[in-house]
């Protein structure tokens, strides 16, 4: 596979006293927090109508009429904002030979013994897991959604169809929410990764550490801000490493 599929055309190494690595645009960001929004906000009311002991939830959004009036709306800004981070974000979550080698090392990547994982693209296998399964589960839960959506869609479906379509749309969120906590809980065991999707950059240390593969490619294909081949950033513990973090 071309290294050109590595990397975005937006991503750029930055060269100076202190290496940064361009890894998120501002409207990549805003639309990823946008969708973890409508995730969050799903999450709540879907609860909240999921169990009665949840019933109180639904206070959030003015009770439970409003909530369940509120909550497909919200499931139809979802599939439209993760649809534009689909389109931007493809290409680069296709699997590579050494995610598979990162999988079988996952003990490695736990206890944090990254000399034993392979180069990486800009993003890892567990991301891109994350990746597929939420395209999978968010397709499973518009449908399914549209399916139990009585207000405009009661017509076209039966009332077993609806039944089948209530079940699968309820496993997909609870699914969902289990796969959106591990998302988080990743981004904030692995220092740096949350505030790149805040601030859109990584250092080049960084970027060296976890996202190798990537980062040679920016720097071969001369993705830096002075238009030449800068070098890489230098493993931990080797000569320079301070100053590309």
């Amino acid at each position: 596979m071309s290294e050109r599929y590595e990397i975005d055309p937006s991503d750029e190494v930055h060269v100076g006293e202190r290496v940064t690595v361009d890894r998120y645009t501002k409207a990549a960001r805003l639309n990823h927090w946008l969708t973890a929004a409508c995730l969050v906000l799903l999450a709540i009311s879907g609860l909240a109508m999921f169990h009665p002991d949840l019933f109180f939830l639904s206070a959030l959004f003015g009770g439970g009429q409003n909530t369940r009036a509120i909550h497909p709306w919200i499931g139809v800004v979802l599939f439209f904002s993760f649809g534009g981070l689909f389109l931007r974000f493809w290409r680069l979550n296709l699997w590579r030979p050494e995610d598979g080698t990162w999988m079988r090392r996952l003990y490695d990547v736990l206890i944090n013994k990254e000399d034993n994982l392979p180069e990486l693209g800009k993003y890892n296998a567990g991301q891109k897991i994350v990746f597929w399964g939420m395209s999978l589960l968010i397709l499973i839960l518009i449908v399914t959604g549209l399916a139990i959506w009585n207000q405009y869609f009661s017509e076209y479906t039966t009332v077993e169809q609806k039944r089948y379509a209530l079940i699968l749309h309820s496993a997909a969120a609870v699914t969902i929410i289990c796969v959106w906590i591990v998302h988080v809980y990743a981004a904030i065991w692995v220092k740096g990764t949350f505030s790149a999707m805040i601030q859109g950059y990584v250092t080049g240390g960084w970027a060296w550490k976890h996202h190798r593969k990537w980062l040679k490619a920016l720097v071969s294909g001369k993705h830096v801000d002075d238009g030449k081949a800068a070098p890489a950033p230098a493993p931990a513990g080797k000569p320079g490493q301070a100053a590309a973090e």
